[in-house]
């Protein structure tokens, strides 16, 4: 009996439930992987473990046509959940607050539906089931362990509870930003609270510090930069009457190109030294880059955006959201070695899925599925689905 269209959703929305109430942090991702591995088998589809707890599978692999990949994201994060559905994480102090989980059960759906019609198929198809995402580099041990190999295009996306449903941006430049994290650590000389002229007050320089920082984006930036330095959190621990003898201050950058990259690096290294010095206290920058930019290629985003038209209607486009979207993406490490698109699609449908991504109410919106499944068929080169 042919393989039903309505099972392959079923049974993907249940799967997407079983991940969330399992969630697995980035590299830990072993159950998960396992769980891929034995439905990937159970549907008779090669696969081989890839960078660890990632997986690499294949459809039509001796095709001669044009080699596609296909990517979902497995991870999920250090976040208690808060909500009171039934398939709530129970995991404490784990869920999965970016819809990964949904990520994976789409893949698989595709999965499904491809091996169904792989004689179909103009050529190979490479389904890459990636761990570790959220600042992990997932993307780029996959790499090195050769997910890529032998693939001409490479297409993802994400869930965004900020775009209405069904709605879709696919930009042929750049998506979402790049990103880094750093922490300055302030010393100086700690004493009685009553004494502040024997001291030299590291919080008080934290402070200054602080302030100073937030106004590079406004005073040593260009306003047409896409770019945000947020300090995250200011940490010096002491009592009541003491003045400690160290400050450490945490904060993110979001970037949109290298150049800002190098040219934020080098404001905050410059401002934290000298403030420190103006407030007769030292300090030690670390700066660490985490992921570039998310910059499509513009034929993959054309074909992308023009399938899901053909799908979802010429209004299917989303037009009302200020790109770049500031948050990172890893996905960036595949656009950066070959052609391919990444895309955002919207799942506030009015039902409760507008809590956004790293929320602990956030919840994945299930209706995506079937709609995700179908634009990875037409992106692998299946016709339009049919029921049967």
């Amino acid at each position: 009996m042919p393989i039903q269209w309505q099972d392959i959703v079923t049974d993907a929305i249940s799967l997407r439930r079983e991940l969330h109430k399992n969630p697995e942090l980035g590299w830990q991702e072993t159950r998960t992987a396992e769980r891929i591995r034995t439905i990937l088998s159970s549907l008779d589809i090669p696969w081989r473990q890839c960078a660890d707890t990632g997986t690499i599978a294949w459809l039509n692999q001796h095709g001669k046509g044009h080699h596609i990949a296909l990517r979902g994201d497995i991870d999920a994060l250090p976040i208690t959940e808060k909500t009171d559905l039934d398939w709530a994480s129970g995991t404490a102090g784990c869920m999965h607050a970016c819809g990964h989980d949904g990520h994976t059960a789409t893949l698989i759906a595709s999965a499904r539906w491809l091996k169904a019609h792989e004689g179909q198929l103009p050529g190979p198809v490479t389904l890459i089931f990636q761990p570790a995402e959220e600042g992990g580099h997932g993307a780029r041990e996959m790499i090195h362990d050769g997910a890529l190999d032998g693939v001409d295009e490479i297409y993802g996306w994400h869930n965004w509870p900020a775009i209405p449903f069904g709605k879709l941006v696919s930009p042929d430049d750049i998506v979402m930003c790049g990103n880094g994290t750093f922490s300055i650590t302030v010393n100086g000389e700690g004493g009685h609270a009553s004494q502040p002229e024997l001291c030299r007050d590291p919080v008080l320089a934290a402070s200054a510090i602080t302030m100073a920082l937030q106004q590079v984006i406004s005073r040593r930036l260009p306003p047409q930069s896409a770019t945000v330095l947020s300090v995250t959190s200011i940490e010096a621990p002491s009592g009541a009457t003491i003045i400690p003898s160290q400050a450490k201050l945490g904060g993110s950058i979001r970037i949109s190109n290298e150049a800002s990259r190098e040219q934020v690096n080098r404001l905050i290294r410059e401002i934290a030294t000298q403030t420190a010095t103006s407030y007769g206290v030292s300090c030690v920058v670390d700066i660490q880059s985490r992921y570039q930019a998310t910059i499509n290629h513009p034929a993959p985003a054309q074909r992308l955006r023009k399938l899901w038209q053909s799908l979802h209607g010429t209004s299917a486009l989303h037009d009302g959201i200020a790109l770049p979207i500031m948050a990172s993406e890893d996905f960036s490490y595949y656009l950066r070695e070959i052609p391919g698109a990444f895309a955002l699609i919207g799942a506030d449908d009015g039902r409760g899925h507008d809590k956004p991504c790293h929320s602990d109410q956030y919840d994945f919106n299930d209706r995506l599925i079937p709609m995700v499944t179908q634009l990875f068929a037409g992106l692998a080169g299946l016709p339009s689905r049919t029921d049967n």
